[in-house]
């Protein structure tokens, strides 16, 4: 069956596929494999609505059109082409193994969408893989995703899950499934590194002006625009780590290819919510240096932004020595600009008022009297206790916390409890709540993966009969947690 067959009806969608019009060169096309026997896991009604399409009448036929058996009007399915550093080490050519980007929709704000199939089959970039993906990493980019974006954390979201009938064999057979993520683009760090890696220059600037025109059109006003963009991309992607950082977010696997252009979360592979306060903490399997821990990600955000950097050196200026220079000055600046979105982050987080110099040292004392204590639990119960001593229970060091409690107190705002609680989360995805939720749903009961749904969807603020959320995991399961990247 062609593409052609497949298409049937728009379902109100609106594509303009400027990736694949604009960029040859950049992808490969391929048709998703047919699932045997999809069925419907999760359809995100809200979504659909927000980008443009007719809910119903996608609903109705959503187990074949996120299995990709279907095809919507308009939809031309492509692998996008990139490299990456993983782990610190350069691939040359990594690529859509698994996943197809359908096309491009207009939402209805007038904004840009790209929407994508993950886990849908095997691609010109699969490298030995299967393509496939397994229910329960599927869901679980599904539920991160949804409570990033509920978080107000910019990221790709998840607009189905389908059930294929099939079973991928990994370390066991699991169910397989296909996630449709939607996301502000999928271009990456990695997308210049694949062209700069074949001295490909003329792909490098067009990508570059590409990127500018969809994400970044400030850089245009700029004195050199492709200066002006990588300022862009720095300045998107410092507040967002700041933001992970401050809900004590862990993303596990900060490759080159897993950071965006756009400034958005993607790829919830090996990623997890801290628990205990530990800077060092790591949780995927496959970071065994510790290379992506909780504390090491502001820095490397900087390293990953010099990869950018490398890529860009001859749009920056045709003198080489004057491009490194260039470069360099805007890295050199990296550490204090994302050490300003910080602290505006963790002022939030403990209410303070205004800004003052040694706001730093105050913050820097809190987390020093939160190592051991619970991340989330330890900002959303400051708010509210009368004093130190109400939460010396908590506290690994309440001792550290009542020497802290009354510098606190001079710099609090007076409407302090209200902003630490608009900013703090009551509940986020538990490691234990999340892996329940998942081996459920592999064994067919979505109850439970629904229930926790729910309750990450809305965050803020205490709801009866929610209490077993807002508790981190036992201290046995706690200590041997491990992600994985699902693949």
């Amino acid at each position: 069956m062609t593409l052609a067959e497949q298409a049937a009806g728009s379902f109100g969608l609106r594509f303009d596929n400027s990736y694949v019009r604009d960029l040859p060169g950049a992808w490969l096309e391929q048709a998703p494999r047919r699932a045997v026997a999809p069925k419907l896991l999760m359809f995100n009604r809200e979504l659909a609505e927000e980008l443009g399409a007719e809910p119903e009448a996608l609903e109705a036929r959503a187990a074949e059109v996120f299995s990709g058996n279907l095809l919507p009007d308009g939809a031309e399915p492509v692998a996008q082409a990139y490299a990456g550093h993983q782990f610190g080490g350069f691939s040359p050519q990594l690529g859509d193994g698994r996943a197809l980007l359908l096309g491009e929709v207009i939402d209805r704000k007038g904004e840009r969408r790209d929407i994508a199939l993950k886990g849908s089959g095997p691609t010109a970039f699969s490298r030995g893989g299967d393509g496939f993906a397994a229910v329960g990493p599927v869901l679980r980019e599904y539920l991160m995703g949804e409570a990033m974006a509920a978080l107000g954390v910019p990221t790709s979201r998840a607009l189905a899950a389908v059930a294929t009938g099939a079973q991928v064999l990994r370390e066991r057979p699991l169910p397989g499934a296909v996630l449709t993520r939607v996301a502000a683009s999928h271009l990456r760090i990695g997308t210049f590194q694949f062209f700069a890696a074949r001295g490909q220059g003329d792909m490098v600037k067009r990508l570059a002006d590409y990127a500018i025109a969809r994400h970044h059109p400030q850089a245009l006003n700029a004195e050199n625009p492709y200066l002006g963009l990588f300022e862009a991309v720095t300045a998107a992607q410092a507040r967002l780590v700041a933001r992970w950082m401050g809900l004590g977010f862990i993303h596990g696997v900060m490759n080159t290819d897993n950071m965006t252009i756009s400034g958005e979360t993607i790829d919830y592979g090996p990623c997890a919510f801290m628990e205990g306060y530990a800077p060092a903490t790591v949780y995927s399997s496959i970071d065994r240096q510790g290379r992506y821990a909780y504390g090491n990600q502001p820095q490397i955000l900087g390293w990953n932004l010099a990869r950018l950097a490398e890529t860009l050196l001859p749009l920056f200026d045709a003198d080489e020595d004057r491009a490194v220079d260039l470069a360099n000055a805007r890295l050199e600046a990296i550490a204090g600009q994302f050490r300003a979105e910080w602290l505006a982050v963790m002022r939030a987080k403990l209410g303070l008022a205004g800004e003052e110099d040694g706001d730093g040292a105050l913050i820097g004392d809190f987390l020093k009297a939160l190592e051991g204590t619970d991340w989330t639990l330890g900002f959303h119960r400051l708010a509210d206790a009368p004093d130190a001593a109400a939460l010396a229970g908590l506290f690994a060091d309440p001792d550290a916390l009542a020497v802290w409690w009354p510098r606190w107190q001079a710099r609090r705002a007076p409407d302090f409890a209200a902003r630490m609680a608009a900013i703090n989360p009551v509940y986020i995805p538990r490691n234990l709540r999340v892996e329940e939720a998942l081996a459920a749903a592999e064994a067919g009961d979505m109850a439970p993966f629904h229930a926790l749904l729910d309750v990450v969807t809305q965050p803020f603020g205490e709801r009866p009969g929610l209490e077993a959320y807002a508790l981190p995991a036992p201290q046995d399961f706690a200590q041997g947690f491990r992600t994985f990247c699902g693949t």
